[in-house]
């Protein structure tokens, strides 16, 4: 396993990889690895000859007030991680090399996508997290990259961006990954104190609760989850809970197509995002 930091050399890398005809898989991260993170590299691993890890804590991502200055870093865990699960190369650029002298282009996905849901009350994120991916892809050309379902709005986003601009690369969504009682795993939940760790499951029992009534037919209105939520979690505070069209992200009410039922949650210091899919046209199906 090779760690290169500079953008030219990882070029070089991947393009000796790309011409012996071998398939390139890249999982973007901000480092704090966890078993998620695991999991994209599994995924990856799996379905490519070469794996690219990325590790780069994004400051144009970050809003003011927000956790940048704060995120957690541990490269020494990060790459004994990457060692494990037979990563070939972990990528860990620095700022000045992915945010040039004079830096002047960003890249915003506009529309319904960025709208609604965490784009509405982080202004400039998903700007910000457009331009470091097109950045990343256009450095490493890869055949696919992967991103987790507990961002959903993340891949939406990104997954229109590669088309638009005429990327090819297949965006990959892959399962979110749950603690045993249910809760999302993220870098953030190490923020939470022992009795906001046992409360915040809610969150996701009340997201699962409305995707049930939703396949028996009833009306599942946002109140009905703020209230699931805040009974659960007094000391929450909501940023949006609702119920949105699959594919473009907007509120709906009256559903007819594949929908997702999200929620974003202050617990205490920690901002917890979840979200459910339902698929409504299957006869057999599955909360994810």
């Amino acid at each position: 396993m090779k760690v290169i930091k500079e953008p030219a050399e990882v070029r070089k890398t991947v393009n000796r990889v790309r011409n012996s005809g071998r398939s390139i898989g890249v999982v973007p991260t901000m480092g704090a690895l966890h078993k998620a993170h695991r999991s994209l590299m599994s995924r990856a691993r799996a379905e490519n000859d070469f794996l690219i890890v990325t590790i780069f804590v994004n400051p144009t991502q970050f809003g003011p007030g927000e956790d940048y200055s704060s995120y957690p870093h541990n490269f020494k865990e990060d790459k004994e991680i990457c060692s494990r699960d037979n990563v070939d190369v972990i990528f860990v650029p620095d700022k000045d090399d992915i945010y040039l002298q004079g830096h002047a282009t960003t890249v915003n996905v506009t529309g319904g996508l960025t709208d609604y849901m965490c784009a509405k009350y982080r202004p400039g994120h998903y700007s910000g997290v457009a331009t470091i991916v097109a950045k990343l892809l256009n450095i490493i050309k890869p055949h696919r990259a992967y991103f987790g379902q507990k961002d959903y709005q993340q891949f939406r986003v990104i997954e229109r961006m590669t088309v638009d601009l005429n990327m090819n690369t297949e965006i990959v969504m892959c399962p979110i990954v749950r603690e045993q009682d249910g809760l999302a795993v993220s870098s953030r939940n190490r923020y939470l104190t022992k009795a906001q760790r046992r409360s915040a499951p809610y969150i996701y029992k009340g997201l699962k609760e409305a995707a049930l009534r939703i396949k028996a037919g009833e009306a599942v209105e946002s109140k009905y989850i703020y209230e699931f939520i805040m009974d659960k979690i007094p000391e929450a505070k909501i940023d949006y809970a609702g119920v949105f069209d699959a594919k473009k992200l907007t509120p709906v009410s009256n559903i007819k197509n594949d929908v997702v039922i999200a929620a974003a949650v202050w617990v205490g210091k920690a901002r917890l995002i979840d979200n459910v899919v339902v698929k409504t046209g299957e006869k057999q199906w599955r909360v994810s």
